[in-house]
């Protein structure tokens, strides 16, 4: 299989992730308005299992050292299957969370303040599992991106005030979403040797194990989506005979690019782990906070209505990201 062999190549890979975990909910708002979110989450989980079953199958299946796709899926252990299921159980949840969260509160707060909360969950849980790193630059890293977070929930504060408008539900979704957020990757990297090119036996590859995390996200939809789609957080409830009725090719192709795009952050991420470290590797990840409120500001201008008192505060969050990012990357260097 294919995995970066140096710490730079990785951090490299961590930076995709950035953006595809920073950008896939760009796709959500390319769909029609018509177009609910629970219907498009239904392509964006099946563009997920597409998107990790074609990567199994080339990039996994490529090269001389670890497991071929198949062989690796063939000896993994019921635990190490069972770990990434449920890894992609709790991420479906807290995603379809973070997604509402979007819908009702914009992309510039929903994703800083539930991914944000989810890197420091996720970079401490990582790490007190597997700890690589300098930990003073690592959560003196993190604490920087405690403060763009803050800085970003002022700045947005600011713009709802302006606007008459409270998202007070949008802003619990996002911190409920970012919680759950911070637990799904460890499970995930549990099922995962820790050497690629000599995996142990009953653990699974990185290939192999997010391809079964995206079974249990697919497989969890029927669970979690179907109570979205009958008992909806915003909006009118939506049938499954919806997803056929108002679903035309073109809608559906823009929730399996959605998912084809974070499916390509999560594994680039994950063949990171070996030389980066779980914790460093998933803290760069959510990094796609920065990514994403760049996108709420600059492109869906969801700042263009707020006081010229914001720019300071959104100049300094983006700052203070750069500034954590960098101490990220420092901590596995020194």
């Amino acid at each position: 299989m294919f995995f970066p062999e140096s710490y730079l190549l990785a951090v490299f890979f961590c930076f995709i992730t950035m953006l595809c975990w920073g950008s896939w909910a760009n796709t959500q708002k390319l769909a029609s308005k018509s177009w609910s979110f629970p219907l498009f989450y239904w392509d964006y989980a099946i563009g997920i299992v597409l998107a990790s079953l074609i990567l199994g199958l080339t990039m996994g299946s490529m090269g001389s050292e670890g497991r071929p796709f198949f062989e690796d899926l063939s000896q993994a252990s019921s635990s190490s299957i069972g770990s990434a299921i449920l890894g992609g159980i709790i991420f479906n949840l807290a995603n379809l969370l973070v997604v509402a969260a979007i819908d009702i509160a914009g992309m510039a707060v929903a994703f800083p303040v539930g991914i944000g909360i989810a890197l420091v969950l996720g970079v401490l849980i990582n790490y007190l599992a597997d700890p690589l790193g300098n930990p003073v630059l690592l959560f003196i890293g993190v604490f920087l991106v405690v403060l763009a977070i803050i800085l970003d929930a002022l700045a947005y504060r600011q713009v709802t005030a302006s606007q008459n408008k409270t998202p007070i539900k949008g802003i619990l979704l996002a911190l409920a979403g970012g919680i759950l957020m911070g637990f799904f990757y460890r499970f995930v990297a549990a099922s995962i040797s820790t050497d690629f090119s000599n995996p142990a036996e009953g653990l699974m590859t990185p290939y192999s194990a997010v391809f079964i995390f995206s079974l249990g996200v697919l497989g969890s939809n029927f669970l979690w989506n179907s109570f979205f789609m009958y008992k909806p957080i915003q909006g009118k409830p939506v049938s499954y005979s919806d997803y056929f009725r108002l679903g035309n090719l073109k809608l559906h192709s823009i929730g399996w690019l959605g998912g084809l795009i974070w499916c390509l952050g999560m594994v680039l991420n994950v063949i990171s782990g070996e030389k980066a470290g779980f914790a460093i590797s998933y803290g760069l990840g959510q990094g796609a906070t920065m990514v994403a409120a760049a996108w709420g500001v600059f492109i869906w201008k969801e700042f263009k209505d707020a006081p010229k008192s914001t720019i300071p505060q959104l100049i300094m969050m983006f700052v203070f990201f750069l500034m954590g990012l960098g101490l990220i990357i420092l901590s596995r260097l020194i």
